[in-house]
């Protein structure tokens, strides 16, 4: 063996792990930046809050509409469908759906303002898209690939509308211009209704659907069978309410805003899955 051989091999090898070592915290740095440039999308509710809403639609299924929803989705869940919209959002070929999600209304409108707009209404935003999803989905010669799309389209809309922000202001885009400070976390209003609120209780999405999912059978006729025009404006007044209360900019929330509107975000969440079942109910009757 000639002397030093080994030794000089491991110190190459330690420069060579010195400059990997460099290169690897040079590809963090760019990330960390990269992260922070690019503006964080908000999409409503959350993983969390979708999956709840799609949890709780479940539990009140028909035989009927369950049977049709197991042909359409496989083994896929409507909790675990529910997101699609959201996480198909990087492809460009869907950018087409990004005014599904939403419909900004200005303050101050009556319910009557409020219904009559959404009644008389052709442009392209979730009070429209719902309705043309729920009779495409009544059709029955449409390929089973058209009906998946429909049918997370569906789930996941119903729920971004009762996200209150999803019927906010045009002027904000339903609150995301409106920067606030969740304890010290630099967020805006539309973030702490997607999904702050609803990660800061620190249940899955089954323990969640589980704690509040408790209506009775009237209670849910009601909901279900009221208009989908008073959906939105329920939703909308809550958006007013929301409005109402950030007096400035980077207003600080927390413990209070929680205790505050957490009943709020919770009944949201048990309506969207006791209304998504019924439409779902009526459309696989």
């Amino acid at each position: 063996m000639i002397p030093g051989y080994l030794t000089g091999q491991s110190s190459k090898g330690l420069i060579s792990i010195k400059i990997f070592m460099k290169i690897k915290t040079g590809i963090k740095f760019i990330a960390i930046l990269v992260c922070l440039y690019i503006p964080v999308q908000s999409n409503a509710w959350g993983v969390l809050g979708h999956r709840i809403i799609g949890q709780i639609a479940d539990s009140y299924l028909t035989k009927k509409a369950r049977k049709a929803v197991e042909a359409i989705l496989g083994n896929e869940t409507l909790a675990m469908g529910s997101n699609w919209p959201d996480f198909i959002r990087s492809d460009p070929a869907y950018k087409y759906l990004s005014n599904w999600h939403y419909v900004n209304i200005k303050q101050g409108m009556t319910q009557q303002q409020v219904v009559d707009l959404l009644e008389k209404d052709t442009a392209t935003n979730a009070y429209t898209k719902i309705n043309w999803l729920k009779t495409e989905l009544k059709r029955k010669d449409i390929p089973v690939t058209d009906k998946q799309m429909y049918l997370r389209l569906l789930v996941h809309l119903v729920g971004d509308i009762h996200q209150p922000l999803h019927v906010g202001r045009p002027d904000d885009l339903g609150g995301n211009k409106i920067k606030v400070l969740w304890f010290n976390d630099p967020r805006n209003l539309h973030q702490i209704w997607d999904e702050v609120l609803v990660d800061f209780q620190q249940l899955s999405y089954t323990e969640y659907a589980a704690a509040i999912n408790f209506t009775s059978k009237v209670q849910r006729s009601e909901w279900q069978e009221q208009p989908m025009s008073l959906w939105f404006f329920q939703s909308y007044q809550i958006a007013e309410q929301v409005y109402g209360d950030v007096k400035g900019t980077e207003e600080k929330l927390g413990y209070q805003y929680n205790f505050k509107y957490k009943a709020t975000m919770e009944t949201q969440l048990l309506k969207g899955g006791v209304r998504l079942a019924g439409i779902l109910n009526d459309i696989f009757k």
